[in-house]
């Protein structure tokens, strides 16, 4: 039974099971995607609402407390948002054709004037067709973008002569975006910073003045920051991030902290365990989403105990250590199910 009124939040419960935001595409969205001109308006509507639909059934099988849409309808956790930006030409070339594929072959889009989304990006309308799709039981999760990590791809100019004055920009942009998300009824955001563990190792986003202002906004209590080591194309950017970048991370927060794979994940939640026993709880990589072993529920299990020995309880939350989008479907679902399998055989052995 789809829910039309979700203007509830679930319960926190122990040791909850989730995901980072995105999940595979369908083949046949993969295939469509490639021939739109082919499509009307309401065929396209419809290979929207059919792709999420598949993408709550994987999540909802698996048995997984908190789902998202799958960012089924973005051609990319971040690139599909400057299509809602005014003051940037958008550059489709890539700097670099030949070779194994990498973050070097994605370019740079030059700005024009002042960065804009007068349209918002799009998350609202995202988050509204989730509602209207998903049964009743999970909780319902949006993800967006954060000013650091959407900085990525806008080349500075003289009028926003670095990435931080061209992050600085796009802080309105997001918070505006976050604020008509719970406006909207959304109680599950997270802000999607990757490239603070990716770049912060030679640029310093916690020095940006925006990214301590943001902290105050309305969605601050329903709302969790990510951070990760990098999956495009299973590759790596950066080095491993360091326990000052996650503490410094806390601090600009909202309830949650998402840890991704750029440590070995109890060093991460060992390191930090101050921070998560007394402030933000932490959703834990537990899953690596790069690699095409499938860890048992006996695997996850004992990276739960592990947590916990660190950790309590009603602080954790698990999850991929990224994005799915880029793991075959077949491997995402017997992965997730696995997550959740493990997960609730610890739940019972402790009675939570």
């Amino acid at each position: 039974m789809a829910r039309s009124n979700y203007d509830f939040f679930m319960k926190e419960r122990p040791l909850r099971t989730t995901v980072v935001g995105s999940y595979p595409l369908p083949g046949w969205l993969e295939f469509s995607g490639a021939h739109l001109e082919q499509f009307g308006a309401a065929d396209l509507a419809e290979l929207q609402e059919d792709a999420v639909i598949a993408a709550i059934h994987d999540q909802t099988r698996a048995g997984l407390d908190v789902i998202t849409d799958g960012e089924q309808t973005r051609l990319d956790f971040n690139l599909s948002f400057y299509g809602f930006l005014e003051g940037i030409e958008v550059d489709a070339r890539a700097a670099r054709r030949f070779g194994p594929p990498a973050h070097d072959q994605r370019g740079k889009h030059r700005i024009t004037g002042d960065i804009r989304a007068p349209r918002g990006l799009g998350v609202v309308e995202e988050w509204q067709r989730l509602r209207q799709l998903a049964p009743a039981g999970p909780a319902l999760k949006a993800s967006v973008p954060g000013p650091f990590t959407l900085s990525g791809r806008l080349e500075p100019n003289a009028q926003y002569p670095n990435r931080y004055a061209v992050a600085e920009a796009l802080l309105p942009v997001v918070r505006d975006e976050l604020e008509h998300l719970v406006a909207a009824g959304c109680r599950e955001i997270t802000i999607d910073e990757p490239s603070m563990s990716c770049y912060a190792h030679r640029e310093d986003p916690f020095a940006s003045p925006g990214f301590l202002t943001a902290r105050w906004s309305r969605w601050r209590a329903a709302g969790s920051r990510r951070t990760c080591a990098g999956n495009y194309q299973g590759s790596r950017r950066g080095p491993p991030a360091l326990r000052r970048d996650v503490s410094r991370l806390s601090r600009n927060a909202g309830r949650r902290v998402s840890l991704g794979d750029g440590e070995p994940r109890v060093r991460r939640i060992r390191d930090d365990r101050r921070d998560c026993q007394s402030r933000q709880g932490r959703a834990v990589g537990i899953i690596d989403v790069k690699s095409y072993y499938i860890e048992t529920a006996e695997d996850v299990s004992e990276r739960v105990h592990a947590c916990l020995k660190h950790a309590p309880a009603e602080r954790l939350s698990f999850a991929p250590d990224c994005g799915l989008s880029q793991t075959a479907r077949w491997a995402a679902r017997l992965k997730l199910g696995n997550m959740v399998a493990g997960v609730r055989a610890v739940r019972e052995e402790l009675s939570l």
